[in-house]
C-alpha cells in the first residue's frame, strides 16, 4: 500500500543543533499511532513539519510519493495543544469551528447556511451541541480540546494531527478523547498524535513510535514498550509491567522516600506535628 505520509531522512534544527535528525517515517493510509518521547525530542516539530509548515534542512516529506508541497498538500486537520491557545481572544465556539472550513470557503468571506448547519452536526457529533454560541474560554478543558477537534474534522481531512490531545485535561476526559479517535480512526480516518501518557498510548494506540532526536524503535505497544527503548528514549531507567494482557509503564523510584528529602530537626527543637509539640499545646 502506497503511504499517505512520508519523511525520508528528514533533518531540522532551529538553529546549529538539530531537533530531529535522520528521521524515516511512513504513516499509511488508515493508520493511527502516536509519537511519544520526552519534552524536547522534536514531536511537535516533526508535525510541523508534516503538515508544511516547516521545511527540513535534509531530506523530504512526501504526500502518495510526491514531493509535499502547496500543490499536492492533503487536507490536513491540525488539533494543536491547548496551552499553545490564547483564551482572552473574543470568539465563539461556532467561530472557532468555522475557521476549519476556510479552506473550502467560496468567495464570500461570511459563513453560509450549509457551513453553519455543517458546524452544527459536527458539534453534535462531538456531545457539544448547544454551545455555538458560548466564549471558548467559558468551556471546560475536555470541551475545549473537543472544539478544537470539531474545527479540524469540519474540513473533512485525510489526515488528522493532534499535538497533546489529552494534555491538561482529567483521566476520564483523556479515555473519552482517545475512544473518540478510537471511533474515527474505524471510520477510516488517518491519525497521528503526539503523546507523553505512555499507558494511554499502550492502551489505545495499535502503532507507536519512539522518538528522541532520532526514531529509536516503532512498532506495536508490545514491542516498542520495552525497558531498553524506553531508557534510551527517555535517557531514564523505566519500569514495563504486563497484567491482565495490559502494559504499564513507570519511571524507576528513586531508593529515597519523602522523608530523606525534608528538612531535618534541629537538636534540642521540637519536630513539628510530632507528639511533644500536640502536648505543648503548639498545635490545635
Amino acid at each position: 500500500m502506497q503511504p499517505l505520509i512520508e519523511l525520508n531522512h528528514v533533518t531540522f534544527g532551529y538553529g546549529a543543533a538539530p531537533v530531529v535528525e535522520d528521521v524515516s517515517l511512513h504513516l499509511h493510509p488508515g493508520q493511527f499511532a502516536a509519537l511519544v518521547g520526552p519534552s524536547g525530542a522534536g514531536k511537535t516539530t516533526l508535525l510541523r513539519l508534516i503538515l508544511g509548515t516547516l521545511q527540513p534542512v535534509r531530506g523530504e516529506v512526501c504526500i502518495h510519493g510526491q514531493v509535499l508541497s502547496r500543490r499536492n498538500a492533503p487536507q490536513i486537520g491540525y488539533v494543536p495543544q491547548l496551552e499553545t491557545v490564547d483564551w482572552n481572544f473574543p470568539v465563539t465556539v461556532e467561530q472557532v469551528v468555522l475557521m476549519g472550513r476556510v479552506r473550502k470557503a467560496g468567495v464570500w468571506p461570511w459563513a453560509s447556511a450549509e457551513d453553519r448547519r455543517r458546524v452544527r452536526e459536527t458539534l453534535e457529533r462531538l456531545d457539544l451541541g448547544g454551545l455555538e454560541g458560548r466564549h471558548i474560554r467559558d468551556l471546560s478543558g475536555g470541551q475545549q480540546q473537543r472544539v478544537f477537534l470539531a474545527r479540524a474534522l469540519i474540513a473533512a481531512p485525510d489526515l488528522l494531527l493532534l499535538d497533546e490531545p489529552t494534555t491538561g485535561v482529567d483521566m476520564r476526559t483523556a479515555e473519552n478523547i482517545l475512544h473518540m479517535l478510537a471511533d474515527l480512526n474505524q471510520g477510516g480516518m488517518t491519525i497521528l498524535i503526539t503523546t507523553h501518557d505512555l499507558n494511554a498510548a499502550a492502551a489505545h494506540l495499535p502503532w507507536l513510535v519512539c522518538l528522541n532526536r532520532r526514531i529509536i524503535a516503532q512498532g506495536a505497544p508490545e514491542d516498542v514498550l520495552r525497558a531498553d527503548i524506553l531508557n534510551q528514549t527517555y535517557q531514564g531507567d523505566m519500569i514495563v509491567l504486563q497484567q491482565d494482557g495490559m502494559l504499564f509503564v513507570q519511571q524507576k523510584p528513586h531508593h529515597h522516600s519523602y522523608r530523606d528529602i525534608l528538612p531535618q530537626p534541629i537538636p534540642g527543637e521540637v519536630p513539628p506535628g510530632s507528639e511533644e509539640a500536640r502536648s505543648d499545646g503548639l498545635l490545635d
